[in-house]
């Protein structure tokens, strides 16, 4: 049984006694079922917006059929993972038909009433009593069962809304990097150049003094660091065409894990990875390299000394699942809201670029990357296609 039916079937105590009363009304109120089903039509029919997702009589024939197995299977349970499963289709069919959620509770409110009324025909005072509360309570479950997918696709459109709005302020940040980029590379090459001819000048002059040399080379290495930096800037502001091959992922997340391996001996850090059998992708694997080592970075800097990082890869349907987490402090929430905004770091030599480029990489292989932290540790989990189409 799905913990959420568990759940449910006990905080409305639907239990043994209650249940074993649902099965006992089952024959008796069955002749009935369809004068419910004409009641229940007739009351969808009276209000425009529940009429307005019906599309003629051959479907509300159909509809009725399927609500009379719905009384039916109600009462008789018995409550297991295929009643679940079956009362959640139910749900999703009315989110994918556009009914208002309003619409379940006046419609079970008309089942309830009709319910409600034949049992008090069909049992005498003293033992109709605990039949309605038996219906109630299965009513109340079949409530929260279908309820349960509007909050299910309200999440899912929270979650595309803050996507979209993530990807708008990357195109902006993109264009701002552009820009940046494209006026600061000329006049950074042409000081390199300078620098160079004047080094060479004053070693012609003066040969190798250490106290004239020195400021250059020191001058010439910040030059690279900035030209690197420049480098960022460019991947993420125009962000490189995906060469797709069919790769192995454990392939590449091995080469990864043993090219961390040094930095995390040295930290103090387990890094382990459990190598499951080999699962091909269409992927462009340096980029999808470059992501999953960026993450164990991160994961390897984050964790405590005698801590842990951990990667592991698993097949979804039809998409391939790679997961790197660490038992670290976690991420706080300020932090978290800005992870992926380019130019954000709080390490104090980063150039807050990485997870900007990690998202955008993602995001280009047409996959979505998740995060979970809290003050044990925190979990990044990205989600690619295993084959895109075309």
């Amino acid at each position: 049984m799905s913990e959420f039916l568990e759940e449910v079937l006990s905080y409305v105590d639907l239990d043994e006694a209650s249940q074993a009363l649902l099965r006992d009304l089952h024959p008796r109120l069955a002749p009935y079922f369809p004068a419910v089903a004409d009641r229940f039509y007739d009351a969808v029919w009276a209000h425009p917006g529940a009429a307005a997702v019906l599309t003629g009589p051959e479907q509300v024939d159909r509809l009725r059929r399927t609500l009379i197995d719905w009384m039916s299977s109600g009462l008789l349970g018995p409550f297991d993972e295929k009643f679940h499963e079956k009362r959640s289709r139910i749900g999703r069919r009315h989110v994918q038909i556009g009914l208002k959620q309003q619409y379940m509770f006046t419609a079970l409110s008309v089942v309830r009433t009709a319910y409600t009324e034949y049992i008090f025909k069909l049992y005498d005072g003293e033992h109709a009593q605990p039949v309605v509360r038996a219906v109630g309570k299965l009513l109340d479950m079949e409530l929260a069962l279908m309820l349960r997918h509007y909050q299910l696709d309200s999440e899912e459109k929270l979650v595309a809304r803050e996507r979209h709005i993530q990807a708008e302020r990357l195109i902006a940040m993109r264009t701002l990097s552009a820009g940046l980029a494209h006026e600061v590379r000329n006049p950074l090459n042409a000081a390199r150049l300078q620098l160079e001819l004047l080094e060479r000048r004053l070693r012609r002059q003066f040969g190798n003094d250490v106290k004239l040399v020195e400021p250059s080379e020191l001058a010439n290495h910040e030059i690279e660091r900035l030209t690197a930096l420049l480098d960022d800037f460019l991947t993420f502001a125009r962000p490189p065409e995906l060469h797709l091959h069919e790769q192995d992922v454990i392939e590449i997340c091995r080469h990864v894990v043993e090219l961390e391996r040094p930095l995390a001996d040295k930290r103090g850090v387990h890094l382990q990875f459990t190598e499951p059998a080999p699962i091909v992708a269409s992927i462009d694997a340096g980029r999808l390299h470059q992501v999953i080592q960026n993450l164990i970075r991160n994961g390897l800097e984050a964790a405590p000394r005698g801590g842990h990082v951990s990667l592991a890869v698993h097949n979804g349907e039809n998409t391939v699942h790679v997961r790197v987490s660490d038992d670290g402090p976690g991420i706080p929430d300020d932090v978290r809201s800005r992870i992926y905004e380019p130019f954000f770091s709080t390490k104090e030599s980063g150039t807050g670029m990485g997870m900007a480029i990690v998202h955008s990489l993602v995001t280009l292989h047409g996959g979505t990357i998740d995060l979970t932290t809290d003050k044990t540790g925190t979990v990044f989990e990205i989600t690619v296609p295993q084959r895109r189409p075309g």
